[in-house]
């Protein structure tokens, strides 16, 4: 908008010689001017050069404007229109230097308008395009960073029957790329913070206890640090990722007598290992993986070859938990995308051979319900345990991940799992699928011995993106759709809530004139940093380039940051997603959170669907990535 035309005078009066009488002359008029001019002080005449100079610059564009005649004629908004068709690919037109000047001086509009949104973080990218408007703007055309609103051409794409308000494809493609690369540097600033207090109180443990300043053991093997090798990788984390290097190649030794856990040990520390072997090209990991590789083998030295879930790595022996000889379902069947790689790797056949035979018995045993199984199964005789009680929550989730996940990174070559995981989907349509009261959101509940429970865990959320992932594979295209209806859903168990965290655990209400959709047990109410829901937001978003899947994962690290992060460093585990006031922290972080929460948030976030391309790489459980294996045709 032009600034109004202003009259400016300066009045100045000469006494008269002698009579006092009017002198017009030209002599008089030149000699009396330089006289007062000589005067002024310096001061003075540095102001008067100031103001005419001012003036000349404001009156600049008008005049220029109407020598060409290029208003559009609302006095409101007087948008220039480009005297000629710009396409798109064409560099925006040279201003003139002196409104530009001007522009300057006042400050950019489109800095203006960013100051009035509460969480904007786009910055002006100068020259080379321009900013589109802000949401909530009535009017139509693109702002750029000097400040003139030109319409866009009416019958350029994007622009007919009233789309594309907020601006043109190009301009738009910048504002979300600068807003993607703030965002991108929210999670490098967040990790940093949580690595400064697993460095300043927990250096080479399992786990930071942020509050106390402290650190817990599970393992004694640098849990954390090892989870995480790969995320400060792909972060760009270089001096991060050297100094825990140096750790790995001087401290880490697996000639312990400890017991571990064979599935947790698998996916985070071999699974850690070989991902950030295959990142970096580094021989140092892939020696690591190999050495704790062997050390769980003898897990797999069952009368059942059904593995027990303890293995001590020091003595090389292995036994089942000390109150039962079951294994989870979901354990023995959620390591063999680690162990069919190291296989690969190493050229030593055991361990695929190992993991193989696991799933050729789950496959043909009995006890499942269209595909669904129980969650135990016993190491002695190799049966389901524990039979007719059927979730896609704890102790069964990752079965149905790694269904897919094998098959896709063994080139889709082996029916016999994608046949297991079709079947699985369709026994999750038919038995576990439900729509909630009042606003019927989709979720996925529980089946004890015929009785439905509308009980649905945060792990769940993992099934959205190992949904979106089988339809980019070529399942089914209902897939993409049921993918979409849950992930609205996980979104919604964070929302909902008061801190905008989810919950361990919800139930969904079913009945007609229920109030609210998801309840939540007090036993339930804590939140564990836990990765699933904004995995599947990663998953999502890479497949359908719907940018509302990254406005939602920002929200959720704005909460984390808001309830959870310490201010010594680290962040903490909270007891209660509904009290904002005090959610009352756990003092702990889980290795996942940098392992994977931080990790899944970053690719979110990321322009570049070749960092970490979803057809080169399939993501094991615990967000490591290994390679999908070269064809052999």
């Amino acid at each position: 908008m032009h600034p109004p035309s202003r009259q400016d005078y300066i009045s100045i009066s000469f006494a008269g010689q002698g009579s006092g009488s009017y002198n017009n002359s030209k002599q008089w008029r030149r000699q009396s001017c330089w006289r007062k001019w000589k005067q002024l002080s310096r001061l003075q005449r540095s102001l008067v050069l100031v103001f005419l100079f001012i003036c000349g610059i404001a009156s600049y564009p008008a005049v220029t404007e109407q020598l060409k005649g290029l208003t559009d004629g609302h006095p409101d908004t007087e948008r220039p229109v480009l005297p000629e068709v710009v396409k798109q690919d064409q560099p925006p037109l040279p201003e003139p230097t002196p409104q530009r000047k001007l522009s300057n001086k006042r400050g950019p509009p489109v800095l203006e308008n960013r100051q009035k949104k509460e969480n904007a973080l786009n910055t002006v990218v100068e020259d080379k395009a321009s900013d589109s408007k802000k949401e909530g703007e009535e009017e139509e055309g693109v702002i750029n960073w000097r400040g003139a609103v030109i319409n866009t051409d009416p019958a350029s794409e994007g622009t007919k029957n009233g789309e594309n308000k907020e601006g043109s494809p190009a301009n738009q493609k910048v504002q979300l790329s600068v807003e993607s690369a703030n965002w991108r540097e929210a999670v490098q600033e967040a990790f940093r913070h949580a690595w400064k207090g697993y460095k300043d109180f927990a250096w080479g443990h399992d786990e930071l206890r942020p509050l106390s300043k402290s650190y817990s053991e599970w393992f004694g093997l640098g849990l954390t640090l090892i989870d995480a090798l790969d995320t400060m990788w792909i972060l760009g984390l270089k001096e991060e990722f050297e100094e825990a290097k140096t750790w790995v190649a001087a401290e880490l030794t697996f000639n312990k007598n400890v017991d571990v856990n064979l599935f947790e040990s698998t996916i985070r520390i071999l699974g850690g290992l070989l991902s950030t072997y295959h990142l970096t090209g580094d021989t140092l990991f892939l020696d690591k993986a190999k050495d704790i590789g062997s050390r769980l083998m003898p897990a797999f030295n069952t009368p059942s070859k059904i593995p027990y879930s303890d293995v001590n790595i020091g003595k090389g022996t292995a036994h089942p938990p000390r109150w039962t000889s079951d294994s989870t379902v979901a354990e023995v069947t959620s390591i063999q995308l680690e162990f069919r790689e190291l296989t690969r790797l190493t050229q030593e056949p055991q361990y695929q051979a190992a993991v193989a035979e696991v799933m050729k018995q789950v496959h043909k045993l009995d006890g499942k319900l269209d595909g669904l199984v129980p969650m135990f199964i016993n190491t002695n005789n190799g049966q389901f345990t524990h039979q007719g009680i059927y979730t896609l929550g704890a102790r069964a989730d990752s079965y149905y991940e790694y269904l897919l996940k094998q098959w896709i990174q063994g080139g889709k070559k082996e029916n016999e799992l994608l046949e297991d995981y079709l079947q699985a989907i369709e026994g999750v349509k038919k038995n576990l699928l439900q729509k909630s009261s009042p606003n019927g959101l989709t979720f996925v509940g529980e089946l004890s011995h015929g009785q439905f429970s509308p009980k649905m865990d945060h792990l769940v959320c993992f099934l959205p993106g190992t949904l979106a992932l089988g339809a980019h594979n070529g399942l089914p295209a209902d897939h993409m759709d049921l993918a979409k209806q849950l992930m609205e859903t996980c979104y919604q168990m964070y929302i909902q809530m008061e801190t905008g965290l989810s919950p361990e655990i919800v139930h969904f209400n079913m009945h007609q004139g229920s109030t609210r959709d998801i309840e939540v047990k007090l036993a339930d109410r804590h939140n564990l940093l836990r990765p699933e829901t904004v995995e599947s937001l990663f998953y999502l978003y890479r497949f359908t380039k719907d940018q509302k899947y990254r406005k939602w994962g920002w929200k959720i690290l704005q909460n984390f940051n808001k309830y959870t992060k310490v201010s010594s460093g680290g962040y903490t585990s909270i007891n209660n997603v509904r009290d904002p006031d005090y959610p009352s922290p756990r003092d702990k972080m889980e290795s996942f959170f940098l392992g994977e929460t931080l990790k899944y948030l970053y690719l979110l976030f990321s322009d570049d669907p070749n960092l970490i391309s979803l057809d080169q790489y399939v993501f094991n459980t615990e967000a490591h990535p290994l390679p999908i294996w070269p064809s052999t045709k």
